[in-house]
C-alpha cells in the first residue's frame, strides 16, 4: 500500500487503493485512456477504455469477473480451472499456453500458472507526464520469475509493456510465453478489418491434430494472408470479420 503517494485528478495518474470483487486492482489513466488490471488475478486487464468514445476494447463475458477465492471450479480438470474463472479481457500466459501439458514431471493446466496467481507490484514513476508500475510473479512448478512494467505517458493512448524473465535454476528450462487478448463488442463487429504486416503466412491446424470443428477454410493448409480457400474452392478474405454465428478459424 502506498498511503502517502501524491494524488491528483489530471494528467497521468494511478488508482490502487481499492478492490474489485475482492481482488486488488490497479488503474492507469491519462487524458485519453483508462486501463484496469486485477493484480490478484494474474494482472488481467479487464478494461482498456478509450475515453472520448466511451469505448472499451476488451471483451467482457456475461459472467464477468469472478474471484477464484469465492468458489471451486465446477469440475476438477486442468482446463476448467482456467475456463470457469474466464472473464474475457487480457491474460499473461506462462509457462505454457493452450491445452494441458507435462514438462519434467510437472503437469500444467490450460494457459499455465500466472494468469490466476497474485502478483506483487511497485509504482516506479508517478508524475503527471508519465506513470510506470512494475509487476512481479514467481511460478510454482518451475523456478521462473516474471517481471513486467506498464507505462503510460500523457497525451498517448499507447500502453508500453516491457517484460523480463529470469530462470532461477542452474539448468536450461523450456517454456511457452504469450498474451491472451480478447476484443469484444461494441468495438468488435462484422466488417472490422484485421491489419497485420505485409507478407505474412498463416497456418491452420490439421483436422487430425485438433478436436475443434471445421472453420471457413480448408484445414491443415498454409495461406498467404489475408486470403484462404474454402472446401468448395472459393477464395475468401480472412482479414474482414464475418457475420456473427459464422464458424470460427484458428490461424498461426
Amino acid at each position: 500500500m502506498f498511503r502517502y503517494r501524491p494524488q491528483r485528478n489530471y494528467g497521468c495518474r494511478i488508482h490502487d487503493q481499492y478492490t474489485y470483487f475482492g481482488l486488488r486492482t490497479v488503474v492507469l489513466e491519462n487524458e485519453l485512456v483508462r486501463i484496469t488490471l486485477l493484480v490478484d488475478k494474474g494482472t488481467e486487464i479487464i478494461e482498456f477504455l478509450y475515453k472520448s468514445k466511451d469505448l472499451d476494447f476488451m471483451w467482457l463475458t456475461e459472467n464477468g469477473v469472478s474471484n477464484p477465492r469465492d468458489y471451486l471450479p465446477t469440475s476438477p480438470d486442468p482446463i476448467s480451472t482456467f475456463i470457469d474463472y474466464y472473464s474475457g479481457g487480457w491474460q499473461e500466459v506462462f509457462p505454457n499456453g493452450g491445452p494441458t501439458s507435462t514438462y519434467l514431471g510437472a503437469q500444467f493446466g490450460q494457459h499455465g500458472e500466472v494468469a490466476h496467481m497474485p502478483w506483487d507490484y511497485e509504482v516506479t514513476q508517478d508524475v503527471p507526464e508519465r506513470i510506470s508500475v512494475r509487476f512481479t510473479v514467481r511460478t510454482k512448478k518451475v523456478p521462473f520469475q516474471l517481471t513486467k512494467t506498464l507505462t503510460l505517458e500523457s497525451g498517448s493512448s499507447t500502453l508500453l509493456i516491457e517484460e523480463q524473465l529470469e530462470n532461477g535454476s542452474n539448468i536450461p528450462l523450456r517454456y511457452m510465453w504469450g498474451q491472451h487478448i480478447a476484443y469484444g463488442k461494441p468495438f468488435l463487429h462484422p466488417g472490422c478489418t484485421i491489419s497485420v504486416p505485409d507478407k505474412v503466412t498463416v497456418v491452420t491446424e490439421s483436422s487430425e491434430s485438433s478436436d475443434a470443428p471445421s472453420g471457413r477454410v480448408v484445414r491443415g493448409a498454409v495461406y498467404d494472408w489475408p486470403y484462404g480457400v474454402t472446401e468448395a474452392g472459393r477464395t475468401i478474405d480472412l482479414s474482414v470479420l464475418p457475420d456473427r454465428n459464422t464458424p470460427s478459424d484458428i490461424f498461426y
